[in-house]
């Protein structure tokens, strides 16, 4: 890859979230003009992140595409809750749900080449396709040539479980005829200990806290009675419990995908249960010690295990960004 040349290309940050994204293609040595967020505590997050530099543009459907720097990529991670299986799933009808006909508006105004979109796993089968079938359109006419599939997060270096839908959009003028857009391959998923690195006693999970007899309680309803003893489960080092539904998942290696509100992942270090923490959640979603480190006592722990809920990881936009930069032979 030329570096000049991938130093050109510009890009902005819409739904930004806490800008996993951002920094997945920054990753790569693209540059960020601005971004776009409305949720004030996700960007002072990002702000501890990224600095005051870049503008936030907030409501992107109320954005005049005029006012906008130059770039010619966009990245977005539009939001799921319209499309997640865990929401209520009135897709294209739902106000949020257009949120992609502002992207799109946004794409033409500023004649694009480029886009990276990101959704949750459900999208593929609401309305049995539909709603896929109807944003595939949307981006066909356009003018873009779209490629999509879903990918799983612990493929692409971390130990997180998490499916998700992306696009790769090319501007049809821009098409490489001599290939297509290949996604990343799969790699090896690093240690989950690496990851699971909080030292800070707050986390532990024992009797001295007002939930600890609820989870006992969990313990013994009628899907995990006489499945599993405490004592038992604490002596796996790195084993991770997940007490969302009512029987009890265990994981090893890896966890359950990070989810806005989730509370319910316990791990075993030391012989001892510890709740996740937002530092370690960070990590899981891809970025660096150093980033997450600036995060520690400005962010509250709720706050930080709600927005990387929310966020793209790291490591698949990095890796679907260089697989870009190769199609169009930067």
């Amino acid at each position: 890859m030329n570096k000049n040349q991938k130093i050109n290309i510009k890009f902005m940050d819409f739904c930004s979230g806490i800008g996993a994204g951002r920094l997945g293609l920054e990753k790569l040595g693209l540059n960020c003009v601005a971004f776009s967020e409305i949720d004030e505590y996700s960007e002072r997050t990002y702000r501890e992140f990224f600095g005051e530099k870049e503008k936030n543009y907030g409501d992107l459907m109320k954005i005049n595409h005029n006012d906008l720097p130059k770039f010619n990529l966009m990245i977005a991670g539009f939001p799921c809750q319209s499309f997640s299986i865990v929401g209520q799933r009135k897709g294209i009808d739902d106000h949020r749900g257009q949120i992609i006909y502002g992207l799109i508006k946004i794409m033409k105004g500023k004649n694009l080449s480029y886009f990276i979109l990101e959704n949750v796993k459900g999208l593929t089968n609401h309305e049995g396709g539909k709603t896929l079938k109807i944003i595939l359109e949307l981006l066909d006419k356009a003018g873009y040539k779209v490629y999509h599939k879903v990918l799983n997060s612990v493929n692409y270096g971390v130990p997180q479980m998490r499916e998700r839908i992306y696009f790769v959009g090319v501007r049809k003028d821009l098409i490489n005829k001599n290939k297509d857009f290949e996604w990343p391959k799969p790699i090896k998923a690093p240690k989950l200990e690496d990851y699971l690195i909080a030292e800070d006693g707050g986390f532990e999970f024992n009797e001295k806290n007002e939930s600890y007899k609820t989870f006992l309680k969990f313990l013994e309803n009628k899907y995990n009675k006489y499945l599993f003893k405490v004592n038992k489960l604490l002596e796996e080092n790195y084993l991770v419990l997940d007490t969302r539904q009512s029987d009890l998942r265990l994981y090893r290696g890896k966890v359950p995908t990070l989810r806005t509100g989730r509370h319910g992942v316990l791990y075993v270090r030391n012989g001892k249960f510890r709740k996740l923490s937002g530092f370690e959640s960070l990590l899981l979603q891809g970025f660096p010690k150093s980033l997450a480190n600036k995060a520690k006592g400005k962010i509250s722990d709720v706050r930080l295990l709600s927005q990387t809920g929310n966020a793209m990881t790291v490591n698949v936009i990095k890796e679907i960004g260089k697989n870009l930069l190769y199609y169009i032979n930067l």
